[in-house]
């Protein structure tokens, strides 16, 4: 018999166990495939990759395990480059230019994440991935149903429960319930009111009753104790980010790894300050200078270019000008206090939901 209580997800994409490990900067193919080798789905974040280092990915997870894969876009509309309100934004940041001696006046870097586009979908076509999730809603009709043709099934995120009613209405097969407490980007797309933002075990249950697809929970969850909580809440499967970031395989920088690390679950906030868009992280200095919420931030994603050359310029172990992502619950995770692999950490995972249902 299965432990999972519901099998509908599993069932969607053919895969031994509910557990889908988040697409995030830092976890490329070698994360996804001990993922996927344990059993779970693993996922490729490809919003801030070129089209030919997305083809490299799948090629070396295809080369080592023949499991399903999940390839993540965002769908938001490119911004109008504004270039006054660019100036303004970078005049906030002048006395750090001036303390590392960055050229203020040199031309400020555009900071960008890709949204699907053409390009994008044909390599989906060509690629042929068994799921693409979307963050910022769902892309245009005609781009859905190329996707769909292709073979792969669609999930995208929701923090609202009219955002997972759009989504089903729209095409979406699964539904990952994005609650308050995950790391990096808010999937936010019909609202932009953080304080009407919810937990995860709130919203979870909500957007079960209101839909008829699959319900993914995401946010909060990395240890058995949450991924049995999700479940007891109706969701079909579970998403696990910041959890997979400990694992040797993950490709981050030194000043994240640490703070990873050293930060306590407190000592994450909400900020727009690297991206234009709310973003959960780790607090830096930053975040604790300018207040991590500005309403002069440029629209997403154009905030990050000035600080580029902050970056640069900074000791690269500080981690004073670097989004350092992480959800909430990274504490929790089995990895922060033994080395596990992606492969390990997903087997653990599945033992100790066993383990905690008393299923044989």
């Amino acid at each position: 018999m299965s432990c999972w209580p519901d099998s509908r997800f599993t069932d969607l994409l053919g895969i031994a166990h509910p557990l889908i490990q988040a697409p995030m900067l830092g976890a490329g193919a070698d994360i996804m495939i001990g993922v996927a080798k344990a059993g779970g789905l693993g996922s490729l974040a490809c919003a801030t990759l070129s089209l030919e280092a997305i083809r490299n990915e799948v090629a070396a997870f295809r080369a080592a395990c023949d499991q399903p894969l999940n390839l993540n876009f965002f769908c938001h509309q490119p911004p109008e480059y504004d270039e006054a309100a660019i100036e303004q934004w970078k005049s906030l940041f002048k006395p750090y230019y001036s303390e590392l001696a960055a050229d203020y006046d040199a031309p400020t870097p555009v900071s960008s994440r890709a949204p699907f586009d053409e390009a994008t979908c044909a390599l989906v076509e060509e690629l042929r991935p068994e799921v693409v999730s979307f963050h910022f809603a769902l892309p245009a009709p005609e781009f859905v149903a190329r996707v769909k043709a292709s073979g792969a099934k669609v999930l995208s995120s929701a923090t609202t429960v009219d955002e997972a009613q759009w989504l089903e209405e729209h095409g979406c097969d699964a539904i990952i319930a994005m609650g308050y407490e995950a790391g990096g980007h808010r999937a936010m797309f019909l609202h932009r009111e953080l304080t009407t933002q919810i937990g995860t075990f709130a919203l979870v249950p909500q957007i079960v009753d209101a839909v008829s697809v699959p319900v993914i929970a995401a946010g909060g969850i990395a240890d058995a104790r949450g991924i049995a909580a999700a479940f007891a809440l109706g969701a079909s499967a579970v998403q696990i980010g910041t959890a997979y970031l400990f694992c040797p395989e993950a490709k981050l920088a030194k000043a994240h790894h640490r703070a990873l690390r050293e930060a306590s679950a407190s000592d994450t906030a909400l900020t727009n300050l690297f991206t234009g868009r709310p973003a959960r992280g780790i607090v830096n200095r930053v975040m604790r200078e300018l207040g991590p919420i500005n309403s002069q931030a440029p629209a997403f994603p154009l905030a990050g270019g000035v600080l580029l050359p902050l970056k640069a310029k900074s000791d690269v172990g500080s981690g004073d000008f670097i989004n350092l992502w992480a959800g909430q619950a990274f504490p929790l995770s089995p990895g922060r206090t033994a080395e596990l692999s992606s492969f390990e950490l997903t087997r653990q995972f599945v033992e100790d939901y066993i383990a905690r249902s008393a299923c044989i």
